[in-house]
């Protein structure tokens, strides 16, 4: 699908037509939106503006020098997004920002919400909108997709706190159950580590292509002072997220080794009381033994008492060594 944006007068309108000999003739287009587009498609945006657009599997190259590189006279940059924020896992996609002088171009194979954050917000400003150019188009969006990321942080963050009360604060009473429970929690931890890696790979990406823009020059056009603020601002922020989405992740591995901590202890309770009920009854399993002998000559064997005795001896041989574990605080 090809969406064209272009600026009417102070504001930013959807082209009715999407033909681009019809917007051209009318009003220089100021952003081409590609979702999932046709090889037509394509076509015509490289015939427009004399570029050639990175196919998907060029878009889904690891090497940030083949995801950010200038040609044509066009910056070509590729970065993170991620989609399923809210569902259970997010699912990375790549999307690609073109700027050939005024004009953007993205291309992307999914609809990321901060896209439909921006869209609706530039057509609904009614003049309030300051997207000039391309360029600030895609700061724009850019800065959409960091304000989710900055929401999907603070969500994460709360359900970890949630997370770290059950983890310090169960009262389960037996041990199976809450067992259980800390082994549920290990799960949960895993998931939004591997949510918080991806929101930090999407930083990182981020990062690394409003720094590539910083750097490239611009002969013909030179940014405006807003320009250059909000992109200092972009940097500052990608930054601030990594490093609180890093604080996360390490809160995280604190809780998951706390969790396997306390899942160690409730077993080690547990192989405690057997070890202490096997050492409490040896003594009485030995006065059984001594007195289960079949030899003639045994003192007791003629003795009225004899039984009653050996019983004593082994109710005294479990309660000694049982009080002396509690009071040297063993139990």
């Amino acid at each position: 699908m090809l969406q064209i944006f272009v600026r009417e007068a102070d504001h930013i309108v959807l082209s009715e037509n999407n033909s681009l000999v019809h917007v051209e003739a009318a009003l220089p287009a100021l952003w081409y939106d590609l979702i999932r587009p046709s090889s037509a498609e394509r076509h015509h945006v490289e015939e427009a503006l004399g570029i050639s657009i990175p196919t998907r599997d060029e878009m889904e190259e690891i090497e940030p020098s083949a995801r950010l590189y200038q040609e044509s006279g066009a910056e070509i940059m590729t970065l993170t997004a991620l989609t399923n924020l809210d569902g259970d896992g997010p699912v990375k996609t790549p999307v690609t920002f073109i700027l050939k002088d005024r004009t953007l171009v993205t291309v992307r194979y999914a609809d990321p919400k901060p896209f439909q954050m921006f869209v609706h917000r530039v057509l609904r400003s009614n003049g309030s909108s300051s997207c000039a150019s391309g360029e600030e188009v895609m700061l724009g969006i850019i800065e959409s997709i960091i304000d989710r990321m900055a929401d999907v942080l603070e969500r994460i963050g709360n359900e970890i706190d949630l997370i770290s009360r059950e983890v310090f604060r169960s009262k389960s009473k037996s041990s199976i159950k809450m067992t259980s429970n800390l082994q549920s929690l290990i799960e949960q931890l895993g998931q939004k580590g591997e949510f918080l890696s991806s929101v930090r790979e999407s930083l990182v990406s981020i990062s690394r292509l409003v720094a590539y823009h910083v750097a490239v020059e611009h002969p013909t056009t030179k940014p405006s002072k807003e320009v250059r603020q909000l992109t200092k601002l972009l940097q500052r922020d990608a930054s601030s997220l990594g490093d609180h989405a890093a604080f996360l992740s390490g809160k995280i591995n604190f809780l998951l080794d706390a969790t396997l901590g306390l899942i160690n202890l409730e077993q080690n309770q547990i192989i405690k009381i057997f070890t202490v009920a096997s050492v409490v009854f040896l003594p009485p399993t030995l006065v059984a033994s001594v007195y289960g002998m079949n030899f003639e000559i045994m003192p007791e064997l003629k003795w009225g008492a004899g039984y009653p005795w050996a019983i004593l001896l082994m109710v005294l041989s479990a309660a000694l060594p049982f009080l002396y574990f509690k009071r040297r605080g063993w139990l």
